[in-house]
């Protein structure tokens, strides 16, 4: 879907946005052109319509911005503010500046399950920044998901039975997903105790590692508008996500407290699994996604809009930045 978008929106000096997306799910684009000079100068000028862009879509997408680390940065805090720091991680990714990772690492050929970033924690990013250093060859696109349009769309037997949240379980060991070090970013285990009581988790440490669990919504209101969004990473965290080959061999060799990750219920009882069909059908109608483009800078509103990865072949580099 290709549409027209607000007057307020359509027109930013030189630049005409579109809309594109489909039924469920939009996004405004602004191609900047090859011909800018200065890009930090429009997004500094026209950061307050970009900002309502993405209060009322989730979504805005600027193309044709130059290969800038540095640039990048600043169009960061010019939109978004100071950035975050990714901490309580759930997914391995490289620290390229204080304030600036790659993209999730999983393997190319596996798909990232549709998230909102940090859902699991009781805090997270208000905003993300994904910027395309080097496109795939093929696939590798990040789809976004409107997280409203994605709870209207889930049975409501399905959202009754998730009512009352999501227990996070995690299982911290050497060689086996992140360690408890890289999750926390820290070493000290007085320092992870600490995090844990003050953001209500349990922990227990184990003879070779530390186990977690703490529960969460699974929606949420969306302070902007007013609308209640789908929330949570239970299909994330779920032993169900993993490849079956990858599933079956964990379960062989560990107990399921001793998973990773995995999900149940607020009452600890196991989540059925054609329940998270039911959510990852309604990701799969709602998802928008388009091929990234080098000096692609999407932004979106980590509320309004959940995000994901596509399997691709060949290098791939997309850099990440959060904001509150």
């Amino acid at each position: 879907m290709t549409g027209v978008i607000p007057t307020d929106l359509a027109q930013l000096g030189p630049v005409t946005g579109r809309l594109d997306g489909n039924d469920h799910t939009t996004i405004v684009v602004y191609a900047l052109g090859p011909d800018m000079t200065d890009h930090l100068d429009w997004v500094t000028a026209h950061r307050d319509r970009l900002r309502a862009g993405l209060a009322e879509h989730g979504a805005v997408l600027l193309r044709d911005l130059p290969a800038d680390l540095g640039l990048f940065d600043q169009i960061v805090r010019a939109v978004g503010g100071e950035p975050l720091r990714y901490t309580e991680r759930s997914t391995p990714r490289t620290s390229v500046t204080e304030s600036i990772y790659t993209s999730t690492e999983y393997p190319a050929d596996q798909p990232l399950p549709m998230h909102n970033e940090n859902s699991y924690s009781d805090t997270w990013p208000g905003h993300l920044f994904f910027y395309c250093d080097t496109a795939a060859a093929t696939g590798g696109a990040t789809p976004i998901a409107d997280s409203r349009a994605v709870f209207r769309l889930i049975p409501e037997e399905v959202r009754d039975r998730f009512a009352d949240g999501v227990v996070y379980a995690r299982a911290f060991r050497e060689g086996l997903g992140l360690s408890w070090q890289e999750s926390f970013q820290t070493d000290d285990p007085a320092a992870v105790e600490e995090y844990c009581a003050r953001h209500g988790q349990t922990f227990e440490w184990v003879e070779d590692g530390l186990r977690t669990r703490h529960h969460r919504p699974s929606h949420q209101i969306e302070p902007g508008t007013g609308e209640r969004v789908w929330f949570n990473q239970a299909n994330l965290f779920h032993v169900t996500s993993l490849d079956e080959e990858v599933r079956e061999a964990l379960l062989s060799l560990y107990d399921e407290a001793d998973l990773p990750r995995n999900a149940y219920l607020a009452d600890g009882s196991p989540i059925d699994p054609a329940d998270l069909d039911a959510v990852k059908a309604a990701y799969d109608e709602v998802s928008f996604g388009f091929p990234w483009r080098q000096g692609d800078l999407m932004i979106i509103n980590n509320m309004l809009c959940a995000h994901g990865r596509e399997p691709f072949t060949g290098a791939r580099r997309i850099l990440v930045a959060m904001t509150a």
